[in-house]
């Protein structure tokens, strides 16, 4: 009989540190989604958040609706104050669910570098080791000392070369995995027999003030800058507000009453789809207006509604088998940002905010609604002529 493992998130309404830190936007998206979204995309069976705060339960449900891995539990009062333990936690998640898993995986929000592949590591090395728990480190070349000016770590009589040293494994704080039994038995997150996957040393930085958020965010985009390369553009993904549009809506007593669209624009559509490029619509509005526009503009792939553009575009991309590097993205906002900073080709318009034209790879000339889209796309057409065959 195949075992079942679970992912666990807890979440606390409120934080000391940083004011409502789990639904702060880390480049556009809420902190704790990063690591939700790669836990949803490991081998785990299931992922389950568990928190006291409505509003994370109303946006996993809204907006990540197309994954039947994720379900939400509501985490009680008493249970999450600044005293509360994640062990506390831990145990009344358990005891609600009868422990009916055979491994239990907790992943830490704060921990927004974690990825799939090192959930999926931890997961296979206490799978295939006969080990009662796993938890993950990273490998320090630091030297260490005590209070009391002793090394502790290493030799200052003899200071060993960075290459010489084999360093000291620190824990950093992103994931902790155990059996069913080990865990009924100690009531903790590890017990037994441990040991350790190590993880890059990027993921050191836990979040829990201000300086951390900065750190990791600055990381976050140094990694996805560098993970950039040349393809063949098969997709190009549009925001529409903002992109299609100039930003700006009429409204009259019955709500949402007309937009401005540039006809040139449909027809480098056109152009580009006739070219063998996907275009996708992905915005975090619900509009009739837009709908009806992407129908006359015989667009199949449009996504409204969308508040976490990034987790919606990996599904898509999971599903199709299909890589972020041969993607365009063209965003104009902050809620862009993430996807920006990890399609292959990332535009916006002359007009966009000022995070967004800093980390697009192209300011287009033209602004939103005025020709923007059209401009994208020559580009993209005569990028493309590079990877025809001579």
């Amino acid at each position: 009989m195949s075992k079942t493992t679970i992912g666990f998130i807890p979440l606390r309404k409120n934080s000391k540190g940083i004011l409502n830190k789990n639904k702060k936007k880390l480049l556009g998206r809420p902190l704790f989604t990063w690591v939700l979204t790669e836990a949803l995309f490991s081998n785990l069976d299931k992922v389950f958040v568990f928190t006291d705060d409505e509003e994370i339960i109303d946006y996993v449900t809204l907006h990540f609706e197309w994954s039947s891995k994720v379900f939400c539990i509501k985490r009680i009062a008493e249970n999450a104050t600044d005293t509360s333990s994640t062990e506390d936690a831990i145990l009344e998640f358990c005891d609600g669910l009868n422990f009916d898993f055979d491994t239990f995986c907790l992943l830490q929000a704060t921990s927004p570098l974690t990825k799939r592949n090192d959930i999926n590591n931890a997961l296979e090395k206490l799978e295939n080791n006969g080990l009662d728990a796993i938890l993950s480190v990273v490998n320090t070349h630091r030297f260490t000392w005590s209070k009391d000016g002793e090394s502790l770590n290493y030799d200052y009589k003899n200071r060993p070369r960075r290459q010489d040293f084999d360093g000291l494994l620190i824990e950093n704080g992103a994931i902790y995995c155990t059996t069913k039994t080990a865990l009924l038995k100690s009531k903790n997150r590890i017990s037994g027999k441990i040991a350790t996957i190590e993880m890059p040393d990027i993921t050191m930085v836990e979040i829990d003030s201000e300086t951390d958020w900065q750190v990791v965010e600055q990381l976050l985009i140094s990694a996805y800058k560098s993970n950039k390369s040349n393809q063949r553009i098969n997709y190009l993904v549009l925001d529409v507000d903002g992109v299609f549009t100039d930003g700006s809506v009429n409204y009259n007593k019955e709500g949402e009453f007309s937009k401005s669209f540039d006809m040139r624009d449909g027809m480098g559509l056109e152009i580009l789809r006739e070219n063998s490029v996907k275009v996708i619509v992905m915005t975090s509005e619900n509009s009739k207006l837009v709908n009806q526009r992407m129908k006359k503009l015989n667009l199949v792939d449009v996504y409204l509604g969308i508040k976490d553009k990034y987790s919606c575009l990996e599904n898509y991309c999971a599903e199709r088998k299909i890589s972020p590097k041969e993607i365009a993205y063209i965003g104009d906002d902050v809620n862009d940002l993430s996807n920006i900073l990890r399609a292959g080709w990332s535009f916006c318009p002359s007009n966009a905010t000022k995070p967004i034209k800093f980390h697009a790879d192209i300011v287009l000339n033209n602004k939103s609604g005025q020709g923007a889209i059209r401009e994208a796309t020559e580009f993209i057409i005569n990028y493309n002529l590079r990877f025809n065959d001579i």
